[in-house]
């Protein structure tokens, strides 16, 4: 069966390339879901509840208070 050509029979073409070129098809599947997931997902997340992410700290906090030192493990 010779390759068919997209233009004359889209749906027959993408079983045909599913089917003989599997690894090329479904790479471009994925490549071609990726843009639209990061459009469409972050608004259904925010239906569901889910909210902004706490950031994460660039610094230790400090103690408040006097530092109590440990005795007994000096050199």
């Amino acid at each position: 069966m010779a390759p068919m050509q997209f233009v004359d029979a889209p749906g027959q073409y993408l079983r045909w390339a599913a089917r003989a070129k599997p690894a090329i098809f479904w790479s471009i599947v994925v490549g071609a879901v990726g843009p639209v997931m990061m459009v469409a997902v972050p608004p259904i997340r925010a239906r569901l509840g889910d909210g902004p992410r706490e950031l994460i700290p660039h610094t230790y906090p400090i103690p408040k208070g006097p530092r109590n030192i440990p005795k007994g493990y000096d050199d």
